[in-house]
């Protein structure tokens, strides 16, 4: 993309340690090449207790990439989970990354990541991996059919790629791109912006009312919560009492 004048932004997203908090950042330094490159921005950030795949201030991230002038911004989340979905919320094109070869392709479909996939791609489908890659490109395609079509009429696409041998990268790019124009011209793409905002309009509101609860009840809280530990109260009656 970088190739063809296009300013790139790459937002990745990288799992935080439950027992330290920490995290170790290391995805700028598997883009070499990118990470050199002008007309690309690279900037790694920790989840920090964050569900959905994504960090607290990622949207915010976003928007500000925007505003610089990054025509295609990329959001590599923390990997595939049920409760990693929020960033389907924020982005214009959900694409859906697996890999062949690790087990049976189908038993680690998780249904609810893939009905809001837009594209599958099936990486690494190269040397000895390419015919498994091939296999499992046919199951997703056939596994698909069985979930609810997209609202927006579109049939999601299954393709294979190599990141190491740099092959299917364009004809990626090319459905990418053949999927934005096909929510543009239905329409779609101005009314899913609108449905995002709505719903990051709600989660900011939840985030501020659990901040300014937890302040203003801090003590009560610290109180109710060394009797749960001590098995005096359920949690369910510190509870109640919380919101007498």
């Amino acid at each position: 993309l970088t190739a063809q004048g296009i300013k790139v932004a790459v937002l990745a997203i990288d799992p935080s340690s439950e027992k330290s908090g920490g995290s170790i950042l290391g995805d700028k330094t598997r883009m070499h090449e990118l990470s050199v490159d002008d007309l690309a921005f690279i900037r790694p950030s920790p989840t920090a207790g964050s569900l959905g795949g994504v960090a607290k201030k990622t949207r915010e991230s976003i928007l500000l990439c925007e505003a610089a002038g990054y025509e295609v911004i990329l959001i590599e989340t923390v990997g595939v989970g049920q409760s990693e979905t929020a960033v389907h919320s924020m982005v214009d094109v959900f694409v859906l990354l697996m890999l062949a070869g690790a087990g049976d392709e189908l038993q680690g479909i998780k249904r609810g990541i893939m009905e809001m996939a837009d594209i599958l791609l099936i990486n690494k489908a190269d040397g000895d991996n390419l015919i498994p890659a091939k296999k499992a490109q046919a199951q997703y395609k056939t596994a698909l059919h069985l979930f609810p079509h997209n609202p927006n009429g579109w049939t999601p696409q299954v393709g294979i790629c190599s990141a190491l041998e740099k092959q299917h990268i364009d004809q990626a790019w090319e459905t990418i791109k053949a999927y934005r124009k096909w929510t543009q011209e239905r329409g779609t793409l101005q009314s899913q912006r609108q449905e995002q905002n709505r719903y990051w309009f709600h989660q900011i509101i939840k985030v501020r009312l659990e901040e300014d609860f937890y302040s203003q009840h801090q003590s009560q809280i610290a109180q109710l919560e060394q009797e749960v530990m001590e098995a005096k109260l359920s949690p369910s009656q510190a509870l109640q009492q919380l919101f007498q």
